[in-house]
């Protein structure tokens, strides 16, 4: 999801997960979310619309952590 909606930011990424074991588990989360969403929206796997509307606010919020910490990083170094 993260190469799709911002590829330039996807170096700042990695970098900011290597140094910080939260964010990666973050970026697998999202990872994880995304694929069952898809699954889900593709009909492939069955769940209720309340509860996929909450996986999707789980994963739109890791990603605003995640962008986060990447312009936060940016920052620090001077990127």
């Amino acid at each position: 999801m993260f190469k799709e909606c911002c590829p330039e930011l996807i170096p700042v990424m990695e970098k900011v997960a290597e140094e910080n074991p939260h964010i990666a588990k973050l970026i697998e989360r999202h990872a994880e979310l995304n694929r069952l969403i898809d699954e889900v929206e593709a009909g492939r796997e069955h769940m209720e619309e309340l509860e996929l509307e909450k996986l999707k606010k789980e994963k739109l919020h890791i990603k605003d952590e995640v962008y986060a910490a990447v312009i936060e990083y940016k920052k620090e170094k001077g990127l």
